[in-house]
């Protein structure tokens, strides 16, 4: 009979070291899962690691420029002056060159990635050319600020300017913005656009512009309209009147 009660007693504590390990084991599969699966795009959390950080916001400062239809630029040959010439991108993305059949597609190419594309549709042609492509007209950097700022419209984009910066050069805030929601619009490819949502006022608060990204060329900032002013249009004014203080 006592053989019978440590037996039992055994089964009992294996159940429950199997729901255990169970139990663990799935929390890790769900925070494997969602690791692999969520990232998040918020910020101003307390300690600044209170969420996974988006791999296109945290992605390289200043990437280099990239070519867009319109774009002028001056193609020079060192040995060989007679192919120097003058190209601009079409809006199909393509360049004409000189002496050559075929257009080239520059659209989206850095000057190194056209200038070695340019010197191996040359080879044919020359020996070892020597080329020096030259950006002369471009789109200019810009950010647009949308929303409840003082000023919205198209800034030009001139140096390194953070959200902060940004906000403040389109007018800063109204009395109408919710600061805690700005939203900053990111093209991660020609299709795709990724939005983040940044809290201001918790930076602001906390002293720590740490979260504080740094404007691309071509994002766009939206400040959306706080609670209150959403719904004091449908308010009666006297029910207002308790929150207006009286002359003196």
């Amino acid at each position: 009979m006592k053989t019978n009660a440590i037996s039992v007693l055994l089964l009992c504590l294996g159940l429950q070291v199997s729901v255990a390990l169970r139990a663990q084991t799935s929390q890790s599969v769900m925070a494997a899962g969602d690791a692999g699966r969520a990232v998040s795009t918020e910020s101003g959390g307390g300690d600044g690691a209170s969420g996974l950080r988006s791999p296109v916001m945290s992605g390289e400062r200043h990437p280099l420029y990239r070519l867009c239809a319109s774009d002028g630029m001056e193609i020079s040959f060192t040995f060989a002056p007679e192919f120097n010439q003058t190209v601009t991108v079409q809006p199909d993305g393509f360049i004409t060159l000189k002496g050559l059949e075929k257009q080239m597609y520059a659209q989206g190419k850095t000057l190194a990635e056209l200038r070695e594309g340019i010197r191996t549709a040359y080879a044919g042609m020359l020996h070892q050319p020597e080329i020096d492509v030259v950006l002369k007209e471009f789109d200019r950097p810009y950010f647009i600020a949308s929303g409840e700022v003082g000023k919205p419209g198209k800034y030009d984009l001139h140096g390194d300017t953070t959200v902060t910066a940004a906000v403040a050069i389109a007018g800063g805030f109204t009395g109408q913005a919710k600061h805690s929601q700005v939203v900053l619009f990111r093209h991660v490819s020609d299709d795709t656009v990724e939005a983040r949502l940044l809290n201001i006022k918790s930076m602001l608060a906390r002293r720590d512009l740490r979260e504080d990204v740094h404007l691309r060329p071509g994002e766009m900032l939206f400040l959306p309209q706080n609670l209150i002013s959403k719904i004091r249009r449908y308010l009666p004014v006297s029910s207002l009147g308790m929150y207006t203080q009286k002359p003196i």
